[in-house]
């Protein structure tokens, strides 16, 4: 029997909400009246209590989506095992649930079996890669333990066992593409599987070559017979089934894709010829996910954008006296160190009142102008450049942003950022100078119409008053998108930037 999980009344006025936060996924048991997520309407937050004691099914409503009052967010099985769950979730291709019948049936006989499910990857990411498996078939795993990481465009992943058990069916190989709310593999949480498990891929030796081979794979028969009727070979089609399979519903999306003629894109260069003795001290590794859109995302900039850079220096005395002056201070009382990123993040956004168009990004023909700034700050980790961002750092303080700040880094060193740490930013500052750089010309973070890059602080000679003396100077860089922002803009804001730098006291009045 199967119980509905709706939204409950919000309140008068209060016709719509969003899905803040799931406290249960699919397969999870639930008793009565137990939390199973939290709604976020625009003025109160509403907890959803489950209905029915049993197991949580499907979840219709994922977390960031809005849903108007009694919607549907999600099933619950009473008295059922995660299997029923699972079992529905199977219906919904046939064809599947005849290749793995007969896999399922002697770990059924073992235990309950329960589907491990991809898990909601963020807003506007739809699909990851499976990176690496932490456990094999076969393994005994506890209940929240580390299964595998999968990797998006923008974060990684780590995907927890949802059951104690055994792991029974791995459905996703590294290097698998999978979707969100896609199904990874099957636990038995009885204390039998591993056997029948065993007993299972001992009895099927002819799907290993498949598997190992990706081309070997038996397609669908009513995917064959459907390509046969459309015209279109196995090469046309992009399978999504299990190894690559081609199913039906694949044949009906490539037939009904517009056939749009062959766009004449730039190819890649050839390699350079080597030698068979270079060949073998070379080593090729996969790009990932995340490298492939840095490398997508930074090239549809230079594409899209007119991209320009303007420079400029800066004599940060004034800075580095004022933060020595009052460093140990500022941590006694904030808790936090006083760094110079406080100090660019503060005279970028007084430089961003007065030229608003750098804040600004195109919308098709529209200019979308932010009254507000979300500073993007660029951090380099061991799996390549993310930006997170610092929300409403216009109404901050400057140990409100260096708090923030350390927060994120902590956060991206450790690779535990979410998607929305990462979205939203307006402008982004990039600071090359930790690592040595003196001079660069960032690449733009579309959307956004501008970035400001900080390098090295060096001694230079300089003429301060007519006499030639060493300053601490650093070159400031700022690109920006000559479709929005003009010339005349540009170097405003830069030269907005360099005075609050070289005297902090502006900030205070505003000039």
């Amino acid at each position: 029997m199967s119980t509905e999980v709706r939204v409950p009344t919000l309140g008068e006025s209060v016709t719509e909400a969003t899905v803040a936060t799931w406290f249960k996924k699919p397969g999870d048991s639930v008793a009565v009246d137990e939390m199973l997520c939290e709604l976020e309407t625009d003025k109160v937050t509403v907890e959803v209590p489950s209905p029915a004691a049993g197991t949580l099914g499907e979840i219709v409503a994922a977390e960031g989506e809005t849903v108007g009052v009694d919607a549907l967010l999600a099933t619950i099985s009473e008295g059922a095992s995660a299997s029923g769950g699972s079992a529905a979730k199977v219906e919904q291709d046939a064809e599947y649930v005849e290749e793995v019948k007969s896999a399922a049936a002697p770990a059924a006989s073992g235990g309950e079996s329960v589907d491990v499910m991809v898990p909601t990857l963020g807003e506007s990411v739809t699909e990851a890669t499976v990176a690496t498996w932490f456990k094999k078939v076969g393994d005994s795993v506890s209940q929240d333990e580390m299964l595998c990481e999968l990797e998006t465009d923008k974060v990684s992943v780590e995907v927890p066992a949802p059951a104690s058990g055994t792991l029974t069916e791995i459905l996703k190989n590294e290097g698998d593409t999978v979707e969100a709310g896609g199904q990874l593999a099957v636990l038995s949480s009885g204390s039998g599987a591993a056997a029948p498990a065993a007993a299972a891929k001992a009895d099927a030796p002819a799907a290993a070559p498949a598997a190992s081979s990706g081309k070997d794979v038996e397609d669908a028969p009513s995917a064959k017979k459907l390509m046969a009727e459309k015209g279109l070979s196995p090469d046309q089609v992009t399978g999504t089934g299990k190894d690559g399979r081609i199913m039906k519903e694949d044949v009906l999306k490539a037939a009904s894709a517009p056939k749009a003629a062959p766009a004449p894109a730039a190819k890649p260069a050839p390699r350079a010829p080597s030698t068979a003795a270079d060949a073998d001290r070379e080593e090729r590794v996969k790009m990932t996910r995340l490298r492939q859109t840095i490398a997508r995302r930074l090239k549809d900039a230079q594409n899209t954008a007119a991209m320009l850079t303007t420079y400029n220096e800066v004599d940060m005395g004034a800075v580095m006296d004022l933060r020595s002056e009052y460093k140990d201070l500022f941590e006694k009382k904030h808790g936090v160190k006083l760094g110079f990123m406080s100090f660019f993040t503060k005279a970028c956004i007084h430089a961003l009142k007065e030229v608003p168009d750098v804040n600004a990004e195109i919308d098709g023909t529209d200019i979308v102008y932010k009254n507000f700034v979300h500073m993007g700050v660029a951090v380099g980790t061991p799996t390549g450049l993310v930006v997170p961002v610092v929300r409403d750092a216009d109404q901050m303080s400057f140990a409100e942003i260096e708090k923030k700040i350390a927060e994120l880094g902590v956060k991206a060193r450790d690779g535990k950022l979410s998607m929305a740490d990462m979205q939203g930013g307006t402008f982004t500052l990039s600071n090359g100078g930790v690592y040595g750089s003196l001079m660069s010309s960032p690449i733009l973070n579309p959307p956004q119409s501008g970035i400001l890059g900080m390098h090295k602080i060096q001694q230079r000679p300089m003429v301060v008053d007519g006499q030639i003396v060493a300053r601490p100077m650093m070159y400031l860089a700022l690109s920006y998108d000559h479709r929005i922002v003009d010339g005349k803009g540009a170097v405003t804001f830069l030269v907005r930037v360099k005075e609050a730098l070289e005297d902090p006291r502006r900030l205070l009045m505003d000039l």
